[in-house]
């Protein structure tokens, strides 16, 4: 199971799926090999909902940045 929460808070957003991730690990800039966080912020879920991203992923991304304009998010492995 793959867990995203808002990296400042540690809220749990929900679980993403496999491809979910494998969106995430495409589409975002990693730091490192072992990066498990990124920040997003609207333009970026749009630009996703654009590129097919699946609709609980778009969902949980909206709901990391709430009345905010950007949100760092990280997943993990539970």
């Amino acid at each position: 199971m793959i867990q995203l929460q808002v990296k400042d808070t540690g809220d749990v957003l929900g679980e993403i799926s496999e491809e979910d991730l494998q969106f995430l690990i495409d589409n975002l800039e990693e730091e490192s090999s072992d990066d498990t966080d990124y920040y997003i912020d609207r333009t970026t879920v749009e630009l996703f909902q654009e590129a097919g991203a699946s609709d609980k992923l778009i969902y949980l991304l909206e709901q990391a940045l709430g009345d905010n304009d950007d949100a760092e998010i990280a997943w993990s492995r539970v």
